[in-house]
């Protein structure tokens, strides 16, 4: 993959790329309604990834940004958060969407989703993973609120606003362009995105 070439994640699909240690990561919120589910593997050992439930106890809160190491299930640093130039709104809690999810929702039919997107990615990049790890929900405006309640509001980051993360150890990234389009997630209008490696 071309160095600072821009890879669309199209709009209900996923894409990954292999990122060496020290370049970085920039993903776009082109439209700026879009949220991106995000992945991150060790490129050696794919049972090491990016960990949700790890990070929020590193962290001692349930939303990273701008200067946060990521780290995976092993504990170790996997991306370090550099910049962000959206309002910050993003989620670490909920789980990737699934065919359950949307069966769940009232769907009779086969709907695109993000647990899919990421193997059909990792598939297309030759990769083989055993499990769907939580992601981290770039730009999921989904707050915890002072009743304990999870909410699903619209995406409140603009046009064209972008996080940046460089890799602390040889990696692959996967991304979903969401395809939730039932919840307001993404103004109920799934959209592309994009990313660069840098």
């Amino acid at each position: 993959m071309a160095k600072g070439k821009l890879i669309e994640i199209k709009a209900r699909h996923g894409k990954g790329a292999f990122v060496k240690k020290g370049q970085k990561i920039k993903v776009i919120n082109t439209h700026g309604t879009q949220v991106v589910d995000t992945w991150a593997f060790n490129a050696e050992n794919f049972r090491e990834f990016m960990s949700m439930e790890h990070l929020r106890v590193s962290l001692g809160h349930y939303r990273a940004g701008k200067g946060d190491p990521l780290i995976t299930n092993l504990r170790r640093p996997i991306l370090k958060w550099q910049e962000d130039t959206s309002p910050g709104v993003h989620d670490t809690m909920l789980a990737a969407c699934d065919r359950y999810r949307y069966q769940l929702l009232g769907c009779k039919e086969y709907h695109r989703n993000c647990n899919d997107n990421l193997w059909e990615a990792m598939i297309e990049l030759g990769c083989h993973i055993n499990e769907t790890p939580s992601p981290l929900n770039l730009w999921q405006n989904t707050p915890v609120e002072k009743d304990g309640r999870i909410t699903q509001h619209p995406a409140v980051s603009k046009k064209g606003d972008h996080v940046l993360f460089r890799a602390e150890m040889d990696l692959v990234v996967c991304f979903s362009a969401c395809p939730q389009d039932i919840l307001p997630i993404n103004s109920k209008s799934p959209k592309s995105a994009h990313f660069q490696i840098i």
